[in-house]
């Protein structure tokens, strides 16, 4: 095999060819300014703050961190909470990584360094000299002032520069475990709800949670190579464990009232999504066993909180992100699984057909709503569509490719990425003209051949990728290249997605790349196939789909076949050489889940149960146990700073095989996160992955 090192040293520095993209796009609502952030260059990690004139094509530079911070300043010196929202997010550029706008788009605020900063859209930006250090600023509607969390507080900054604590220890007399205003390490990692406080239309009141996370267990992550630093205390729930109390409560923003939002907590004890309509909290909660959500209406003005809406599922209710929501009208729209499908329901009825597998809301406004999802016949794209008040439904992208959309008023604004264009395109549709968003990102240095196909008798979505200058009867070495988990897919209509893939088979394999079961876009039955077990049908598929396409591709060398994967994709791959050494022949298991106890509780008990209740899943889920099957080359990579999927999984893995005295390889990565953000961490593990590969695969 021929060994190159451009690609991986493009990757690492591009960070995964992200860098440059306009991204974080925000539309005013009357549809004349399109704000959003990029970097200025492809190999630029510092983002900046622009806009454009939708109806001129206009583009202005609003927000430069080389400007905005005095020389010598270093916008990575971070508090330990954005430190954390990045990881969370899996941010790996720096600069400005996120703003919020007054409800009409004219004003922004952003934090820098822990500093904030609040500007115009017509040109004016300054500091404003607060108590910090600052994170998630959020301007209220009206643009009159600036909520912030600071360390365990919530506080408001005035525009001349004053500010002061409205939630916090300094107001409430509170233990040091507690904090207001932040998202709890299990709304972030795995509810997708990042933010701790939300804003009333007016101005005047402020929806906040408040987190105490005394009865979360203590797990200490240590760097080994620097002995003399102490180790980092993180509240972890593992499976079975104990999660944060997390509340809800409503403060007048002149400090002259406070309501404490109640529900069943005792039922319910998952708070997942919040926000207004009109003078209510709307929000959602969740069951333990994540089998009943329920939605409620609670008045700022106190009282009990009313049930609006309630889902169930005999195995989980998913959370889609942009639900619930109250249109203008009063009504209530939420998704959920019916008929196979993930629909819109407005008022619990159904509005959108079958034909569409609704994965998010979007937006919604005067004339309705926008959501993102895919057609069953195209799992491998995401379209948008609107449905307006009336019940119409419209397309406003194709369903091929991988879509999203921002809108505001009669303005669109689509990203598309596919197969097919080297580079996703970001388009302003306005009503007068149609502007093209420049991208910065680079040109990747390898050009994916991907060949989209279902396979076998379930029709697994599967990706096959060959070298560049593959002849037709030359046997390959096969390399299956999986996530192949929950939530996410790796068989998309994108050009970059398979971009590392292509690499490695331009280095003389054959990639393949199969969504299983338990991955999204295939309906209620796919996704909840994996309920109280996570490896068999995962597993399978991944055989199914190999088999197939070796049958129609007979340069596929079944006798070497290797499997690499990250997160889930780890696990999948040292699963596949315990318990299928006759199909695959070596692995790279990255950051794996070696044992479900010592992940966290909302991800894992919504597959496994609870282990505390019923440990058997999580027996027969289990790497440790298989210690013992290990016949295969195995290669162990796990960053010893990952506080989502702690190094303490492939440690006790390293430990169950040397005690069954089965070989294997383990390269630790000492600072490393569960995202890689480093570059020559980046770079050099590519090229370890494939000399590995290599060696094992002869």
């Amino acid at each position: 095999m021929s060994r190159t090192d451009s690609f991986p040293q493009q990757y690492a520095r591009t960070q995964r060819l992200t860098l440059g993209e306009p991204r974080n796009i925000t539309v005013s609502p009357d549809g004349e300014r399109v704000v959003f952030l990029r970097s200025r260059g492809g190999s630029d990690p510092v983002n900046c703050l622009w806009v454009i004139d939708a109806s001129s094509g206009t583009e202005r530079l609003m927000a430069d961190p080389k400007v905005m911070l005095a020389a010598g300043l270093d916008d990575t010196d971070l508090p330990p909470e954005e430190k954390a929202r990045r990881e969370r997010l899996r941010e790996g550029a720096g600069g400005i990584t996120s703003f919020a706008t007054d409800r009409d788009v004219t004003m922004f605020c952003c934090a820098l360094a822990g500093r904030l900063f609040v500007g115009s859209l017509s040109g004016d930006l300054r500091e404003l000299n607060v108590d910090g250090p600052v994170f998630d600023p959020r301007l209220d509607p009206t643009g009159s002032r600036i909520a912030y969390v600071s360390g365990r507080a919530l506080r408001i900054a005035e525009l001349d520069g004053s500010s002061r604590e409205l939630a916090g220890p300094n107001v409430f007399s509170e233990p040091d475990t507690v904090s207001w205003g932040s998202a709890e390490f299990i709304a972030a990692e795995e509810m997708g709800r990042y933010r701790g406080y939300w804003w009333n239309k007016e101005g005047t009141h402020l929806a906040m949670c408040r987190v105490d996370d005394a009865r979360v267990s203590r797990w200490y992550i240590a760097d080994p190579a620097h002995p003399e630093r102490p180790a980092a205390e993180h509240p972890y729930p593992a499976a079975g464990t104990a999660n944060a109390d997390v509340t809800l409560h409503v403060l007048a923003v002149d400090a002259s009232s406070r309501v404490d939002i109640a529900w069943d907590r005792g039922a319910f004890e998952y708070l997942a999504t919040v926000g207004w309509a009109g003078d209510d909290v709307l929000f959602s909660v969740e069951a333990r066993d994540q089998k009943t959500m329920v939605v409620y209406r609670g008045a700022r003005a106190g009282g009990a909180a009313r049930e609006v809406w309630r889902d169930t599922s005999d195995t989980w209710v998913d959370l889609v992100p942009g639900s619930p929501v109250v249109l203008d009208d009063g009504r209530l729209v939420t998704v959920a699984d019916r008929d196979g499908w993930k629909r819109l329901m407005v008022d619990g009825s159904p509005v959108t057909p079958t034909s569409i597998n609704v994965r998010s809301i979007v937006s919604a406004d005067a004339r309705g709503l926008v959501f993102a999802g895919n057609s069953p016949d195209h799992p491998e794209g995401m379209g948008a569509w609107r449905w307006s008040l009336d019940g119409t439904i419209t397309a406003l992208t194709d369903v091929t490719g991988i879509n999203t959309v921002a809108v505001g008023g009669d303005t669109v604004v689509t990203r598309r990425a596919s197969i097919t264009i080297e580079k996703a395109e970001t388009t302003i549709i306005h009503p007068t003209r149609t502007t093209v968003i420049t991208s910065l990102s680079e040109k990747p240095l390898v050009a994916p051949r991907v060949t989209l196909s279902r396979r076998g008798s379930r029709g697994v979505p599967t990706a096959l990728l060959l070298p560049r200058d593959h002849k037709p009867g030359t046997k390959l070495p096969v390399l299956m290249d999986p996530y192949g988990g929950p939530h996410a897919q790796r068989v998309v209509d994108s050009y970059t997605a398979h971009c590392t893939s292509q690499w490695f088979a331009d280095q003389g394999f054959a990639v393949v790349v199969a969504d299983g079961r338990g991955t999204p876009a295939l309906g209620t039955e796919w996704e909840r196939s994996v309920h109280l077990d996570l490896a068999t049908a995962v597993l399978d598929d991944q055989v199914d789909a190999l088999h197939a396409l070796a049958a129609d591709n007979p340069d596929l060398d079944l006798t070497r076949v290797g499997i690499r994967g990250w997160s889930f994709g780890g696990y999948l791959a040292a699963l596949a050489v315990m318990r299928r050494p006759d199909v695959f022949h070596a692995a790279v298991a990255g950051a794996p889940v070696t044992e479900w106890r010592l992940y966290d509780t909302h991800y894992t008990e919504r597959y496994l149960g609870n282990p505390a209740v019923d440990p058997a899943p999580y027996d027969r889920t289990s790497l440790l146990s298989d210690a013992a099957l290990l016949t295969r080359p195995l290669l162990l990579v796990h960053g010893l700073a990952d506080d989502n999927v702690v190094a303490a999984h492939t440690l006790q893995l390293s430990s169950a095989l040397l005690a069954a005295g089965r070989p294997h390889e383990v390269l630790p990565l000492s600072g490393v996160t569960h995202m890689t953000p480093q570059p020559v961490v980046a770079e050099n593990l590519l090229l370890h992955q494939l000399e590995f590969l290599a060696r094992s695969l002869g």
